[in-house]
């Protein structure tokens, strides 16, 4: 007798989307995923444009600490760890190899689409439906899934629903939160999206920006609320951007929420303590500061240019004072970037309208998965780990449910 699949709707087609419905078995579900654009994972191949890293190679107890809260992801990021994720994508025949940074990428000549490509055989295989031009449209007074295709409405009646819709940054590839209101009137509470993984407003002086715009500060470490982060930044004329600052966006914008301001604190050279600066700063009377600083300490020119921009003339002749702020430059950010010009958001749907296996508590059957929920993490592999992670996991609790 063959046994009746229960049937699944998948809405959006994000990683976490495409993972969930490849881990579901396809001997008890009967899976469909719809999505509204032309394409499946358009935010997907878009973030693949500067550098493809999938995951991150660090251990998992560091990598769970990289989230913001760290607690919520944790037995999805157990479950489906960093080098799982790397096995399956060997098995779907992608080779990875870690990189210099430590973050994980395709090998060389295999760019986005061929990874897409390899996950959507994959789904082909399970014999998942992909339905494109399909956009949900919220539920009818059946609780059934109102879909739109080719500009007609059709209901869905799935007796498990999932929904990775992604949050509100990169509108143009379809991930622009629009879904916030459907929930919201379901009684879901919806925190305000708000820019992660973006660029911060500073006001730099004239003088400064002719000679650094578009430059790197390199093996630089940026600390905010006690917080530290390593990498490099760039400066811009809008203020700042890049690895290091990114990875300090939650303690920034909870300065930034609370004062308007918020400040961070430079050190340009992390591998020396300030007493060794002071005595390499000391031992070479015979040259400018100039000179000993670019010599003796390794600093670039822009980090020279940086340093007698913000402090006075005064202080940078003093080498006491010039040390402390080698260790310790002071910067205030005054705002952050446009929503739609970052790499990710926070906000979306409160981490307490969903139980432990992202089941929507006020709808039963119902889940939610990636960027929809309020987390956070920083770039280098972690947004996209979390989202395989996450899908991963409700596809094995589903799995496990069905006796």
């Amino acid at each position: 007798m063959q046994t009746i699949k229960k049937s699944v709707a998948i809405i959006g087609s994000g990683p976490a989307a495409l993972m969930l419905a490849a881990t579901l078995n396809e001997n008890i579900f009967d899976v469909t995923v719809y999505e509204k654009n032309y394409a499946p994972a358009r935010k997907f191949l878009v973030a693949g444009d500067g550098g493809f890293n999938l995951t991150h190679s660090e251990n998992i107890e560091q990598f769970i600490t990289r989230y913001t809260p760290q607690s919520f992801l944790e037995k999805s990021l157990r479950s489906f760890t960093n080098e799982d994720l790397c096995s399956w994508l060997k098995q779907i025949e992608i080779e990875t190899y870690t990189g210099t940074s430590k973050r994980i990428f395709p090998i060389k000549g295999i760019k986005p689409i061929g990874v897409l490509s390899a996950i959507l055989n994959e789904l082909k295989n399970k014999n998942v439906q992909l339905k494109t031009k399909h956009k949900w449209n919220g539920w009818n007074n059946k609780k059934e899934l109102i879909i739109e295709h080719n500009a007609e409405e059709f209901f869905v009646k799935a007796e498990i629903v999932v929904f990775a819709l992604g949050g509100a940054s990169w509108a143009k590839t379809g991930s622009d939160g629009s879904w916030k209101k459907l929930f919201a009137d379901k009684g879901v509470e919806i925190i305000p999206f708000q820019a992660s993984n973006c660029a911060y407003q500073i006001k730099w002086e004239d003088k400064l920006l002719k000679q650094a715009e578009g430059k790197s500060l390199k093996n630089i470490s940026i600390t905010c609320n006690d917080t530290e982060r390593k990498g490099e930044v760039v400066i811009t004329k809008f203020g700042i951007e890049g690895g290091a600052i990114y990875g300090l966006s939650p303690q920034i914008r909870e300065q930034l929420n609370k004062n308007k301001t918020a400040t961070i604190f430079l050190d340009l050279k992390p591998s020396l303590s300030v007493d060794v600066i002071k005595n390499k700063l000391i031992l070479k009377k015979d040259k400018t500061l100039t000179t000993t600083l670019k010599e003796e300490l390794n600093l670039s020119s822009i980090q020279v240019t940086l340093l007698k921009s913000i402090i006075d003339k005064e202080e940078f002749l003093d080498t006491n004072i010039l040390a402390e702020r080698i260790k310790k430059l002071r910067l205030q950010i005054n705002s952050i970037a446009p929503i739609d010009e970052a790499i990710s958001t926070v906000g979306g749907i409160s981490l307490q309208e969903v139980d432990d296996c992202f089941q929507l508590k006020k709808l039963p059957h119902h889940y939610t998965i990636g960027e929809m929920l309020n987390w956070d993490a920083p770039t280098g592999g972690y947004l996209l780990q979390a989202c395989f992670s996450m899908g991963a996991f409700l596809g094995k609790q589903l799995n496990s449910s069905i006796k």
